[in-house]
Order: C-alpha cells, then structure tokens, then sequence
C-alpha cells in the first residue's frame, strides 16, 4: 500500500474530470437543492453539465432543514420529483408533505452523479466571462485562496449557458450587474434583493423568476426570487424542486439557441 500510489490515484482521477469540465454545455454555480436538480434534468438529456459548488458539502440551507431540525415541507406540485429521485415522504395534512432533509439531499446528489453531471466542491465561481453581450462562461478558483485573500489568479470554464444557483446571495447574477451595469431583465436592470419571509408568494413567484437574465445566464432556486424582489420561503422546498427543473429546460433552449 504505497502513500505516494494513492496520492497519485486522487490527483490522476480529479485532475482528468477537471480538465473535461473546462468546456461544458452548462456550468452551474452552487450545489444547492435547485442546482443539484437543475444538473440532474440537464445530465438526463445527455447534456455536458458541471457544477461548481464553494463549500465543503452539498445542498444549501437543505440540510439544516427549519432551524437545524433537519426536516422539510414539500407540496404535492413538486411529489413527482421526489418519486423520481425515491426520495421517501410523509403526508401530513392536505398537499403537505414531510421529507427527511438528509435523505433527499444526499439522494438528489448522488442521482445527479449517476446520471453523468461533475459536481466539483471547494471551488469558487468568482467571476464570468463575457463575450459579445453574452455569458460565455466562468471564472474559478480554491474555495480557500478567496476565503485567505490570497492574490492567485484564476482559471476559466467555457461553456454554452449559466445558471446562478447561489442562493440568497445571487452572486453570480451580482457579478454581471457589477462588471456590465444595470442591464439585467428586472424592472431596475439589476437585483432586486429578496425580500422577507412570505411562503405562500414565494412558492407561487420562484417558477415565474426562473428565466434567462441576461444572454446566457438563468437564475434558479432562492437566486431568481433575489434577483427578482420576490419573499423567501423558509422551509418549504417544493419551489426550489420544480425552479431547479424549469432551469433544465430553459438552459436547454438557449444552448439550442447559441
């Protein structure tokens, strides 16, 4: 058993994934609930995918469930999803559903391998590359040289089409508005900001916010009701679910498209 085999094993494997993620179809920031399906539903219609995901694990605020009661509520709208991933769940009353938090995540995320999407953690997209007015992909680094403030410079992907799936944050959709001024598709041509907790409009809202922003970039998940000025939604993740699928299939058209 020599160290130095090992060593080379991990660095061999990582570094061949890596190196075919450089040009993808679709490069999604953020290992989310709505990333991981958005990923998914690209990868199953034998689209290039890889997602880029800053923290050491996956799945956003999922995890935590409500208030580290690691439980989610799910609506009946998004059911289908769940049943596709076999991800178990418990009515509770009318359309509402309970879901172990753990269960679903480490499920979503270990389908979405399966179905052939790269999932890279510990990287960071920190910015966007743009060509002609149009997205054309993503600036990276370690995850650590942006938390040490080190002065590394950065690598790029190229891809067909973005997906901001950061989450409250939207920070990817921030960067545009910061590097090309107000020129995203809102009312103000910039993020909006979320705005408090109001589950009931923002479920209703997060389907109609999933679209291409800018040529190229799609926000999905709690990034489109930030980038939108629409509530957020606290612990209901049926939204998240059917936002991360619209994604797919919008970021499908517009590489059709390009």
């Amino acid at each position: 058993m020599d160290e130095a085999l090992i060593s080379r094993a991990i660095t061999e494997s990582f570094t061949k994934d890596f190196i075919d993620a450089f040009n993808v179809d679709v490069a999604i920031a953020g290992a989310g609930p709505s990333g991981l399906i958005c990923a998914y539903y690209l990868a199953k219609q034998n689209v290039k995918v890889a997602v880029f995901e800053r923290h050491l694990r996956v799945g956003g605020g999922m995890p935590g469930g409500g208030m580290m009661f690691n439980r989610i509520v799910v609506q009946e709208e998004a059911m289908p999803i769940l049943k596709e991933f076999g991800v178990s769940a418990k009515r509770y009353k009318k359309d509402l559903y309970i879901v172990d938090a753990l269960e679903a995540i480490s499920t979503f995320c270990s389908k979405t391998i399966k179905r052939g999407a790269k999932i890279f953690n510990l990287i960071n997209v920190e910015d966007v590359v743009i060509r002609k007015d149009r997205i054309a992909g993503v600036v990276l680094n370690w995850s650590a040289v942006s938390w040490a403030k080190l002065h590394v410079d950065p690598m790029a992907v190229r891809s067909k089409a973005v997906v901001d799936a950061t989450g409250h944050d939207s920070e990817i959709a921030r960067i545009v508005e910061r590097k090309t001024g107000p020129v995203l598709r809102t009312e103000t041509g910039g993020v909006i900001g979320e705005k408090s907790m109001w589950a009931e409009i923002g479920e209703k809202m997060i389907l109609e916010n999933t679209k291409e922003i800018y040529p190229g970039l799609i926000v999905c998940g709690m990034a489109a009701n930030a980038v939108f000025g629409s509530p957020r939604m606290g612990a209901i993740f049926g939204g998240m679910l059917l936002s991360g699928k619209k994604a797919a299939e919008v970021a499908r058209k517009v590489i059709k498209s390009k």
